[in-house]
Parts: structure tokens; C-alpha cells; sequence
């Protein structure tokens, strides 16, 4: 299971991608400020066993509950040569245990309603879980045997294999995917991004059970583990849960390296030829990352610019169907404005024209408080379950600065002016990226590279 990540961008599945991509919750207090952040947080226990950080955030009566084991480094853990190696290990591993054999696990997991996935992000990867509170006890002793100690059958690690090859050549068959792969080898160049967590069809090809038993030991080290349950467990329970399944563990001395800048000295445009009827095209530029102060401005920022964009490109001239803006959420982040048409160089100039507005122009405050709720009110909505909610205090605990800073997102959000908004958009939207997949012949370069 991807839990997105982004990642792209923890259920890479449903629920790995959930725990990777996103996370906060509906039933949060909208009323804000920091006696309303106090009480929040207070609802997480926080401790460690043999070295390992536990985040338990305590949902009374819930009748489900959601975790995740993530492992830190993600893309920074690899090379061009193990490209995929921690995907691999990961989906894998959860297949069987030396307790539970495949079948068993499976029939677990249907008979309780109860999911098991794995995904490997660009920042860190996860395991997750999740099921009813009674079952708990079953799916956590299951989820611990498949962990610590798995089977890596031959006939598992093979139908692993040839799923995420299949991916892997569907990506390289549709032209969104392959567009968001040039995008990827053209920003992420000389980057510990370059190595894709996916990996490679020949990567991946070449992995065999015993390359993936050596880097499982790798990964059991608690110093590059964080695990995160959101439910209605107690803290005693489940302390007394990972002593017994983790206490074992060898410590390590797991250091994150950290992450060198990405090059945006200059705006690019490359183009890969396609025999396609419309022109695919984004365009990347440098964004601020979780931990930074900037990230809640931009947040808006990209929030108006995708509204700008819709506007102007697909209401106002029919050039796309569905232009958009995003900002993505990893370490050394980026923003992306991309577009489908026809016309490339008159969709790519007005949606240039729209950045320039942002950075040149001061959006009228009753706009950016109409757009900022709207923004909240899909934020919180689309954050309502125990799995949003365990991948956001994971995200801000492995690359925003720590776990409590994921309840101050509302608070940071309504703090939004005007003049912040112009403030990260001249400073960042700058010396945009441009990759094209479809007819060189219709890119006009020009249009394109100015700033």
C-alpha cells in the first residue's frame, strides 16, 4: 500500500498512501489559537522504547483504529543500483511471516475487515495497519510477525516483483506518467531525489530474496523507525505491545543526511517527442517545505493560482479541461502548474501571466479569507480518518519540525495577508522548469522560458 506520499507524494494502496500523503482531522476545535493547540495536542502520548518513538493519539470510543511503522530517509536510503530495493522489501514482507504464512494472513485480514499495506515515499516509507479496536490485539501480533520476520518466499517476492514492474510500465506508456518521470529526471538531476523509490524495470528486475533479506536487516534499526497509532488504544497497551515486538530490536545509529537544495538557478524547457493529439505539459518551480514559515503562505498562494488558472485557461478560453496548480509536500519541495492542450504556448503564457499577478499584485484580503476557508473546510473533510490523521503527525514529525506543529495548521493557514501571499510568490515562483511530452514542433521556447 503508498501511503502518497506526496508520493507520489503510505497505503501506496489506500491507507499506506493516506499515512504518507495526508493527515488532520474534521472533529478538530475550528475555534483556534494556542489554548485550542494545547488541547489537541494533548490527546498524543508520546514515548520511546529501546529507541524507538511511539505517537499514540487517543480517540475514546473509536471502533477502528489506524497505525503506521514508517522508516526514515526514503529516496536519501538508495542509490541508482538499489533503485526500488525498499518498495520491494517492504511489499514483500508484508506477504508472510514465520508465524503466519500467507493464507493465514490473508484470511486475518478478510475475516476482521482489517488491512495490511506498504509503500515506500521520496521522504520515508511506511507499513501500515488498521482494523477494529477488538481486533487489535490479533492484527498487531500479525503486523509484527510480517515486520520483524519475514517469509520473502520465492513465489511472494516474484508476484511482488511483476506488480510493480507492471507499474512501472504502465508509467512509461501513459503520458501523465511518463510527463511527472521527465519532470522528476530534470528537477530531482544530481539530487538524492534522482534515485526513484519505485525503482527501475531493470532495478527491479535484478532484486533477489536474498538482496532483499540484507536490506530488511538494514531497516530493522528502531533509530530509523517512528510509529504512529491513532485510535481508542491505551498507552500502557500499547507500550507494553512494542516492548514485547520491538525491545530486541538493535538500536543503530540511523542520521538522516541532509538534503541539498534543488537547482532552480534558471528557467528550462525540454521537450520528449510523442505521437500524441495534445501537448502535456508542467512546470516546476522551488517551493518552501513543511518545516519552513513560507509553506502556510504558499499554501494559499497555490490555492488562488489554481483558481486563477481554471478561470483563465479553461473557463474564459476552453484551452484545457482541467488546468491546475499544486504544491507538493516533501523535504526539498516543489510547486507545479500543469496543463493538457492543444495549444501549448498560448495555455503556458496565460498561466504565466496568472504567477506574474500573484507576485506583482496584492490579492483583496476578502478574497484570500473566502478562498482560504474553502481551502480549510476540503482540508478538514478530507481528513476525517484515524489514517489522515496518524500520516500528519508522522509527516510533521519526520519533515515538519515535530509532531505538535500539525496542530497549528489552522491557526497558520487564517494568519495568511496579502502581502504574504505576493511575498512567496515573487520569492519562489521564479525560473520555472518546463518539461513537454507530445510535438516539439508546437513549443514555442520563448513563451516558455520567460520569467
Amino acid at each position: 500500500m503508498n501511503w502518497k506520499i506526496d508520493m507520489k507524494s503510505f497505503f501506496f494502496g489506500i491507507f499506506a498512501f493516506a499515512l504518507i500523503s495526508f493527515g488532520f482531522t474534521v472533529s478538530f476545535s475550528q475555534k483556534g489559537g494556542a489554548d485550542d493547540v494545547a488541547a489537541q495536542a494533548a490527546s498524543v502520548s508520546e514515548f520511546e522504547v529501546n529507541g524507538l518513538k511511539v505517537l499514540l493519539k487517543k480517540r475514546p470510543s473509536a471502533p477502528t483504529f489506524a497505525a503506521g511503522l514508517f522508516f526514515r530517509g526514503g529516496a536519501r536510503n538508495i542509490t541508482a543500483e538499489t533503485a526500488g530495493i525498499e518498495n520491494l522489501t517492504l511489499n514483500a514482507a508484508i506477504e508472510a511471516g514465520r508465524k503466519f504464512p500467507k493464507r493465514e494472513v490473508r484470511r486475518i485480514l478478510a475475516s476482521g475487515g482489517s488491512s495490511l499495506s506498504a509503500a515506500a515515499g521520496i521522504d520515508y516509507s511506511a507499513v501500515s495497519f488498521a482494523g477494529t479496536r477488538e481486533n487489535f490485539a490479533g492484527i498487531w501480533e500479525l503486523f509484527t510477525d510480517v515486520i520483524t520476520n519475514p517469509a520473502f518466499a520465492a513465489e511472494d517476492v516474484e508476484r511482488v516483483r511483476q506488480q510493480i514492474i507492471a507499474g512501472l510500465r504502465e508509467e512509461e506508456i501513459s503520458p501523465d506518467g511518463a510527463l511527472q518521470s521527465f519532470q522528476d529526471r530534470v528537477v530531482y538531476a544530481g539530487h538524492p531525489y534522482a534515485n526513484s523509490v519505485t525503482g527501475t524495470i531493470q532495478s527491479v528486475s535484478g532484486f533477489k530474496a536474498a538482496d532483499l533479506r540484507v536490506y530488511h536487516t538494514s531497516l530493522m534499526q528502531t533509530s530509523r523507525m517512528l510509529l504512529v497509532v491513532v485510535g481508542d488504544v491505551s498507552a500502557d497497551e500499547l507500550k507494553s505491545s512494542v516492548e514485547k515486538s520491538f525491545g530486541g530490536l538493535p538500536r543503530g545509529n540511523y542520521v538522516e543526511k541532509p538534503l541539498p537544495l534543488l537547482d532552480f538557478g534558471k528557467p528550462t524547457v525540454d521537450v520528449t517527442p510523442r505521437s500524441i493529439q495534445i501537448n502535456y505539459v508542467q512546470g516546476a518551480f522551488a517551493a518552501p517545505s513543511l518545516s519552513n514559515p513560507d509553506y502556510f503562505a504558499m499554501r494559499v498562494a497555490i490555492n488562488i493560482l489554481q483558481q486563477l488558472v481554471f478561470e483563465e485557461v479553461r473557463v474564459r478560453r476552453q484551452l484545457s479541461y482541467a488546468p491546475s496548480a499544486s504544491l507538493n509536500n516533501y523535504a526539498a519541495n516543489t510547486g507545479t502548474i500543469y496543463v493538457t492542450s492543444g495549444d501549448a504556448n498560448q495555455s503556458v503564457s496565460v498561466m504565466l501571466e496568472q504567477v506574474k499577478l500573484l507576485r506583482t499584485a496584492l490579492i483583496r484580503e476578502e478574497f484570500i479569507a473566502g478562498l482560504a476557508g474553502q481551502f480549510l473546510t476540503q482540508y478538514f473533510i478530507g481528513q476525517e480518518t484515524n489514517a489522515a490523521q496518524a500520516g500528519e503527525l508522522a509527516r510533521y514529525e519526520l519533515i515538519g519540525g515535530g509532531w505538535r506543529k500539525s496542530f497549528e495548521f489552522m491557526d497558520r493557514i487564517r494568519e495568511v495577508r496579502p502581502k504574504d501571499v505576493q511575498a512567496v510568490s515573487d520569492k519562489y515562483m521564479r525560473n520555472l522548469r518546463f518539461v513537454v511530452v507530445g510535438n516539439p514542433q508546437a513549443v514555442d521556447k520563448n513563451i516558455f522560458l520567460q520569467d
